[in-house]
Formats: C-alpha cells, structure tokens, sequence
C-alpha cells in the first residue's frame, strides 16, 4: 500500500520547518538512504533521507513551503506495482494548505453538448525560456542564496548560477553583488505590500524597505521575549578581571605553535575564556544547573554555548565536556563549527542543549553589556573588550590590560551568592592561567 513521507522533526525542538528543496520527482526511484529533499530550521539547512524503498507517487508539499509542521504527509511512496491513482490523498492527512500539491482544475463547462458552437480558443503565447538556474519556471537556488539576494534585492532569475544543474549558489550571488548585476528594477521596491502591523500614516510604504522574518529571527524573537519578560528573572553581576598574565602566556604558547596545514595554529583570547569558564563551573558546580518546575538539574559537565553571529541571526554552538579539552581542541572545534554554522551546515545536537553560555562581543570594542539568559542555561556570561585601564596595586597607581564581564543569572537557580562565587573562580583562572592546568 502506498506509504506517506512525513515532515521530519530533525530536534527535539522542532515543530515545523520550510521544505526548502525536493532532490526527487514524481516516478522516481529512491532507496533507503537516499537524500531527498532539504528542510530548512530556524537554524539550519538539513538533507532528509528516505527510509524506505519505492517509487514517488505524489508530491504532496511544494518545494519553497513554509511552516510544514512536523509529521504531515509530504510525498507519497508507492510499492513495486502500484499505481499513484490508488493514493488517497485524504485518507493520509495531507494538508489543504495553499503549499501542498493541489490536482489539476476540473475542465470547464462545453458549451457544445447543449447544442450551442463553442468558440475558437486563441492560441496560447509562447512563453520564454526560463532563466540560468530555472527548471520548470522555478529559479533553482540554494535558501542562503535566496535569504542573501532578498535581503540585497537582488533579481534571482537575473543572476548565473554555478551549482549543480545550475542552481543560484551563495558565490554567485556575491558575485552578482560585487559587479552589481541581478538588482531588482526600482518599480519592484515600489510595489511592496506594506506589512499588516505598519501604520502606514507614520511609515509610508516608500520610505523603508520591509525584510520578511525568517524562521529564525522568528524563533530569536519568540524565546528571547518568553525569556526576559515571561519566565526569567534576570539580574546581572558586573566584575573586572586583569589580562596581562593572560596575554604573556597567549603569546609565549602562539610563539611556539608548530605550523598546521597553510598555518600556524594560533590561540585566541576567547579559548582561554571557554576553558576557564568550564574550569569555574567544575569549581562551583550550583552555577552549572538548569531551573525545571520539578527539580534543579545539577550537570556533571560543563557543555558551554559559545554565541556565533550568523546572517540573520545567531547561533550558539556547544564545545561539549569543555572542562575536559585542552585550549588546542576547544579553538579548533569553535573555529570548525563558526564555520559551518555561518553555511548553517551544523546538525540541531551541535547548538541545542549545553549548560551555560559565553557571548563575547569584545572584537567589536564592546566594553560592557548583558546578555538574556539562554534557556534552558541558568547563566550567560558577557564578554567585554580587554582594554588599558588605570588601576590601583600597593597604593600606587598602575597600567594593566582589564576587561569587564557580566554574569547574567537566571535567579530561580543561580542567586547572588552563586554567581559572585563562579566569577571569582573564573577571575582566578582568567588572571592565572597555569591554573587551569591543575
């Protein structure tokens, strides 16, 4: 009998995804394991494989639909024999929604059988070719690559692709941005629909330019204000740590790095951060929890989300058992998976879960600030710029390097005590290193 592909939940978070591009048609042959489509998350681009055996009957979804909830019937898989007209398409309970498949129009009325001449049908216009990267009409692009030309304005049809059977590629859509091609005509910007909650009499639809929400700054918006206003009571702790031992021993270590590959493996100041983090959790392990309505979860481990700043968005990749990993594989790791969450190629069990977070925004000169708490963390710690301050030692003023970081607390599990203990450990890891190694 005909079995039903269904929209797959690839976390344990999700609840529906954009079903970004089908690798099959109808009649054709898939085995298990088969790639056959590509769901796009909030957070990332994931390739669907099939775990059956059969033939594609029916392509229920559309390539390009949006909020297909987790577990509706997508395509139909038909066994050696059997015929697509044996699909019931109700009794699967596919949706009606304007994404889905719909069957071709019912032929109107002949005029002819109730004896009356039916008029000459003018022939139909020939249509033009589609463009480079088209197939059927469709401009075949990968979602980055349609998000970047969206966000640029860029006319898709207008620009080559360079993938596979011509498929529009982020390369060439920077390519396109670099030598100004593809721009979508000035009357397109004109004709926007002006989004249902815009007060037109404060912004006419002409003087801005309306981004459509993606799936993540959805899910970015939805969880950070059920965060801060709904279900964390937030407080921060502010300290100022010193970096000169830590700069000296950056630069001793970087000095002797063995050359890997097309270069020298260099540590960041951001490693020492992540390991020093995992160190004080290990130190003051009531800092290392999360808040459930049952219980305090209490980890035996220090999984530390480190913020990632993504296209439209971010991200918080987890360097996993981070208190067990020496600085070399924890750089290597975060710089692998920034990587590949700026391509949004990471899996959901790279970036959903951990313990506690570290964003750190000191490359941007960022001095201070405070971060919402990331549930299900009890605690996110923001990272200041390291920076020449005047500071007092024996009664006599002195230069040093000192940098500001801010502990954000959820205060259902980590109070004030807790917190002021975790950044002192972490202030004296940060301000001695070799510490870390014992």
């Amino acid at each position: 009998m005909p079995t039903p592909i269904l929209m797959p939940a690839l976390s344990p978070t999700m609840e529906e995804g954009t079903l970004a591009k089908w690798n099959v048609k109808e009649g054709d042959s898939v085995s298990s394991g088969d790639v056959i489509a590509e769901i796009e998350t909030d957070k990332a681009t994931m390739e669907v494989e099939a775990i059956d055996e059969g033939v594609v009957g029916k392509i229920l979804i559309n390539a390009g639909t949006e909020n297909v909830k987790v577990n509706v019937p997508i395509a139909v898989l038909l066994e050696d024999g059997e015929s697509a007209d044996a699909i019931d398409v109700g009794a699967l309970g596919a949706p009606t929604t304007p994404g889905a498949a719909q069957p071709a129009e019912a032929p109107a009325p002949n005029p002819a059988a109730n004896g009356a001449a039916e008029p000459a049908k003018p022939a139909p216009a020939p249509t033009a070719a589609p463009a480079a990267g088209a197939a059927g009409g469709r401009i075949m692009a990968s979602p980055l690559a349609r998000r970047m030309a969206e966000q640029a304005g860029l006319d898709l049809s207008a620009v080559a692709g360079s993938g596979p059977r011509g498929r529009v590629v982020k390369r060439d859509v920077e390519k396109a941005l670099k030598e100004g091609t593809g721009k979508a005509a000035p009357a397109a910007a004109q004709a926007q629909i002006a989004p249902a909650s815009v007060d037109a009499r404060l912004y006419p639809p002409e003087s801005y330019e309306a981004v459509k929400l993606d799936g993540m700054r959805k899910v970015i918006a939805k969880r950070l204000t059920q965060s801060f206003n709904q279900e964390v009571p937030h407080f921060p702790l502010n300290i100022d740590i010193e970096l000169d031992n830590l700069l000296a021993a950056r630069a001793r270590i970087n000095a002797t790095s063995p050359k890997e590959g097309d270069g020298v493996f260099k540590l960041s100041v951001n490693d020492f951060i992540i390991k020093a983090s995992a160190m004080a959790l290990k130190a003051v392990p009531a800092a290392n929890a999360t808040f459930t309505d049952e219980a305090i979860l209490l980890h035996k481990h220090a999984d530390i989300g480190v913020a990632v700043a993504i296209d439209g968005g971010l991200i918080t990749p987890i360097v996993w058992k981070a208190e067990e990993k020496g600085l070399k594989q924890i750089s290597a790791e975060i710089k692998d998976m920034a990587s590949r969450a700026r391509s949004r190629k990471l899996k959901p069990e790279e970036y959903q879960g951990g313990t506690f977070s570290v964003s750190n925004l000191g490359m941007f000169g960022i001095t201070s600030f405070a971060s919402i708490v990331n549930q299900p963390h009890g605690a996110i710690m923001s990272v200041g710029a390291g920076e020449q301050r005047v500071v007092v030692k024996g009664g006599n003023m002195e230069i040093a390097t000192v940098m500001t970081v801010t502990l954000t607390c959820d205060h259902r599990v980590v109070d004030g005590a807790v917190g002021a203990e975790f950044l002192r450990a972490f202030k004296a890891f940060i301000e001695e290193p070799a510490a870390m190694l014992l």
